[in-house]
């Protein structure tokens, strides 16, 4: 092999070791930052462990939203039918916050089961419902309300 040949050889593989590298490190980067969607029945299925980011998604249970009196702690149960989660969440809710109506909290689990949310987001008119939230309903058997027809 001539010289030149051999640097070309050791260019190329010096790249491809570059390029390597750089999409590993992507790829784990991107894995940490990501915000999966789970319903309480998922939660039952496959727990997640505590601390880790999630977003979790269903129904405010009627009944069991529960105010701090002269603070901002909040506690309610989020529901998919057959399965509850209790979330406790510290902040200004949204506007359209109400029981029986879908909510998306973004948090982690604590050591003893409770969501804990650093955001929570309710739907934005009477007739949206976000995806995640009525496909992990309609998977459970829980019937969704009937759009009006305009």
């Amino acid at each position: 092999m001539t010289p030149t040949r051999k640097r070309r050889l050791v260019a190329v593989l010096l790249i491809l070791a570059g390029v390597s590298v750089a999409s590993t490190i992507a790829f784990y980067s991107l894995q940490e930052n990501m915000l999966y969607f789970q319903s309480p029945s998922d939660l039952a299925v496959q727990p997640i462990p505590p601390g880790r980011q999630f977003r979790l998604g269903g129904l405010v249970k009627p009944g069991t939203v529960e105010r701090q009196e002269g603070g901002l702690a909040t506690q309610f149960i989020v529901t998919d039918g057959p399965k509850e989660v209790l979330v406790e969440y510290v902040g200004i809710l949204p506007d359209l916050f109400r029981e029986g109506q879908g909510v998306i909290a973004r948090g982690s689990l604590n050591g003893t089961g409770t969501f804990d949310a650093s955001e929570v987001l309710a739907k934005h008119d009477e007739n949206y419902m976000p995806p995640e939230v009525a496909d992990a309903l309609e998977e459970t058997g829980h019937v969704l309300p009937k759009k009006p027809n305009s």
